[in-house]
C-alpha cells in the first residue's frame, strides 16, 4: 500500500481545480474562467486497494495586493509544506510569468520535496512545440518527472496517476476508503454558490463577493434547507448581485439549488441573502469568519 499527500500547485487559471475533479470522478473544486477561483486549500482523496492520494488544491500563485490574497499565498506555501510530492502545473498554451515560476521553484527546492511538472492544455498547442518546451523545463528545474496532460480532455491522466504512485512513500490508508474529502458540506455548498456568482456576475464583483452558509438541515419531509449569506464590500455591489427586482439574486439561487438537487439527490430549498462587509478582504477578523484565515 502507497499513501500520501500531493500538493497541486500553479499560477491562476492552469487546470489545477479541473485536474482534481477529473481524477476524482467527483466536483470537488469550484471552476470558473475566471482567475482565482480558487481560494481555499481543498482535499481531494482518491483511494484504490493500492493507494491512497490525498490531493491538496490551491489557490493559484500570485503577487498579493490585499490580505486575502496573502492568506492564498500561505495557503500555497503550507501545502508544498506538508506535501510528500508537489504537482507543479503550467498552461502551455499560456506560460507563467517568469517571476512567479521563479518564486514557486524556489518555494519547492527549499522544501525538498520531488516534484513533477505537469504540462496541462496540451490539445490547444501543436505537439512540435511540445518536445522544446520539456527540454527547456528540464534545463529550469530537476523534475523527478514531467507528465504532458490535458485535464479537461482527461488525456494522460492514467500516466499521470501511474507516475504519482511510483513517487509515493510506503504507508497505510490515512482516511476511510469510502471518503473522498475531509472537508464538510456546508464548506462545498458555500463554494457552489460562490461559483454562480463568480460566473453570472463581471469586474470586481465576484472578487468582492464571499459566501457563509448560515443554516444546512434536512426537514422531516426529505427537504434540504439552506440558508446562505453573499458578502460583498460595498452597497453598489450588493444592488448589482441582488439585480432588477431580484433577478441576478434569483438566477444565482436557481442555478445553485439546481445543482445542489442533482448533487443530494433530493430537494433542496435555497434561501439567499446579501449583506455589505466593509473592506472584508483586508480584515483578518471577517476573514476568519469567513474560513480564509486560520
Amino acid at each position: 500500500m502507497k499513501s500520501g499527500y500531493v500538493s497541486i500547485v500553479g499560477e491562476p487559471n492552469v487546470g489545477k481545480s479541473t485536474l482534481l475533479n477529473m481524477l476524482l470522478g467527483e466536483k470537488l473544486a469550484i471552476v470558473t474562467p475566471k482567475p482565482q477561483t480558487t481560494r481555499n486549500r481543498i482535499t481531494g482523496i482518491l483511494t484504490t486497494d493500492e493507494y491512497q492520494i490525498i490531493f491538496l488544491d490551491t489557490p493559484g500563485m500570485l503577487k498579493p495586493r490585499y490580505k486575502l490574497q496573502e492568506y492564498m499565498v500561505e495557503m500555497v506555501k503550507n501545502a508544498i509544506a506538508d506535501a510528500d510530492l508537489i504537482l507543479y502545473m503550467i498552461d502551455v498554451s499560456h506560460l507563467p510569468r517568469e517571476d512567479i515560476e521563479k518564486e514557486i521553484l524556489d518555494m519547492i527546492k527549499s522544501s525538498g520535496k520531488k516534484a513533477v511538472l505537469v504540462m496541462n492544455k496540451i490539445d490547444l498547442i501543436s505537439k512540435p512545440m511540445l518536445l522544446p518546451l520539456m527540454a527547456a523545463y528540464k534545463d529550469k528545474f530537476d523534475f523527478a518527472d514531467i507528465v504532458p496532460i490535458s485535464a479537461l480532455k482527461n488525456d494522460g491522466l492514467d500516466i499521470l496517476v501511474k507516475v504519482i504512485v511510483e513517487h509515493l512513500p510506503e504507508g497505510p490508508m490515512l482516511f476511510p476508503p469510502d471518503q473522498i474529502s475531509d472537508l464538510p458540506v456546508r464548506f462545498f455548498v458555500g463554494e457552489l454558490i460562490r461559483e454562480k456568482v463568480f460566473l453570472l456576475t463581471r469586474q470586481e464583483i465576484p472578487y468582492a463577493s464571499s459566501v457563509m452558509v448560515e443554516e444546512f438541515k434536512e426537514r422531516e419531509s426529505g427537504v434540504i434547507y439552506i440558508r446562505a449569506t453573499i458578502f460583498v464590500e460595498k452597497d453598489s455591489q450588493k444592488k448589482i448581485i441582488i439585480g432588477k427586482g431580484g433577478n441576478m439574486l434569483k438566477k444565482i439561487g436557481t442555478m445553485a439549488r439546481e445543482e445542489l438537487e442533482a448533487s443530494f439527490g433530493k430537494p433542496v430549498y435555497l434561501e439567499l441573502w446579501v449583506k455589505v462587509r466593509e473592506k472584508w478582504r483586508q480584515n483578518p477578523k471577517d476573514l476568519k469568519e469567513l474560513g480564509y484565515a486560520p
